[in-house]
């Protein structure tokens, strides 16, 4: 299972209460308070792992907690601190607030009349009710955005534990030598948070369903992402390291293909279009042999009109094309006409079954992608 956006709900330890105890020993009579303070709670912590390449942990255990404080005891001795409660992420992960409202701990009224007979409902009004009916995606631009988690082992605390409370040593007084007053421990942070990956890779590639962005990235990485004839076959985003000479390397993202009208979430849309948003370099991977019956130039202005609606950043950003199958019949004749209509524009000619076009590419994209030397 791959995840790479989530809801979690985080709820940081309380603080120990505070403790009110008195000095109990033979030959000291009156010994006077020695309430220990309560120790604090744990915090809720985020910590990137360059091990971990998406958000499943998440999906399984979406309510995080830590351990509340240990209370203060007698002879002034203080309670136990929590212990820190840690969650791994992948490096690249956003973290938004979600607006939340701390429930009540009591419970509300039984309400009789919320029986509803469903045979009185619309179909849709059905669906709703049962929870069949997908939830309304998420709107980044009403949330606040609190960490962008993009260096391996960086930290980040989420919520944090509560304060611990004050024993009854801390009110005495010359007018009060025997205080009975403490404190409870401080809450411990709460809230909803929306939780987002997005990849980081130097390069993305972007193209239909089919049109062999799998097959590039595995020639020119040692990335093996699945490949077969048919659409749709990656599922999920995969990241290949290219490697240059001398010692140097970039990273090539595989999107999944995208579709007419993935702005709006149709197929895999929003899914996906996520994970290019970090792209230094955009790479259009085109059937320019119109194998699938679609016509190139077609496809590359459909393909940049869906990055322009998702982002209008994204039709900015750099980018090349590369031009794939071109050892099938009337690849030549629609690439000398795509180089009629986009004459300054960058082109790749590669084949599907050959390595022709590779090495180009590679030592092409190091150029783009890497930064230029400094001069001595």
């Amino acid at each position: 299972m791959f995840v790479d956006h989530i809801k979690i709900h985080a709820t940081a330890g309380h603080g120990g209460r505070g403790c009110v105890a008195f000095r109990r020993e033979k030959f000291v009579p009156r010994g006077g308070p020695s309430g220990g303070d309560g120790g604090r709670g744990g915090d809720i912590v985020l910590v990137t792992d360059a091990n971990i390449d998406n958000l499943v942990d998440f999906y399984y255990q979406p309510n995080l907690r830590a351990k509340a404080g240990e209370p203060g005891s007698g002879k002034n001795c203080y309670g136990r601190a929590a212990e820190d409660q840690i969650y791994k992420v992948p490096i690249g992960t956003l973290v938004y607030r979600m607006p939340f409202e701390r429930i009540s701990e009591e419970p509300a009224p039984r309400d009789t009349s919320a029986y509803v007979n469903l045979e009185t409902l619309t179909d849709e009004e059905v669906a709703t009710f049962q929870g069949k009916k997908s939830r309304p995606r998420v709107d980044l631009g009403e949330l606040e955005l609190i960490a962008d988690l993009t260096e391996p082992g960086q930290t980040f605390i989420l919520c944090k534990g509560g304060g611990g409370g004050k024993g009854n040593v801390h009110f005495k007084s010359s007018k009060n030598r025997v205080p009975t007053q403490f404190t409870d421990g401080e809450e411990g942070e709460e809230g909803e948070y929306y939780v987002e990956l997005r990849k980081i890779a130097d390069a993305g590639l972007v193209g239909y369903p089919n049109a062999g962005k799998s097959t590039l990235l595995s020639r020119i990485s040692n990335a093996h992402p699945r490949i077969a004839p048919y659409p749709f076959t990656t599922l999920t985003p995969h990241i290949g390291v290219v490697e240059l000479p001398p010692y140097d390397r970039i990273t090539v993202a595989d999107i999944p293909g995208l579709i007419e009208g993935a702005h709006t979430n149709v197929g895999l849309g929003h899914d996906f279009l996520r994970h290019i948003v970090r792209c230094k370099l955009l790479i259009f991977v085109l059937d320019m042999a119109g194998s699938e019956g679609r016509e190139p130039i077609d496809d590359l202005q459909k393909l940049r009109k869906e990055l322009d609606l998702y982002d209008p950043m994204l039709s900015e950003r750099q980018w090349i094309v590369v031009a794939n199958k071109m050892d099938l019949p009337e690849a030549e004749e629609k690439l000398a006409h795509f180089r009629t209509r986009y004459k300054k524009l960058e082109i790749f000619p590669i084949g599907s079954n050959t390595d022709d076009g590779i090495p180009q590419l590679i030592k092409r994209l190091g150029e783009l992608v890497l930064p230029a030397p400094k001069p001595f």
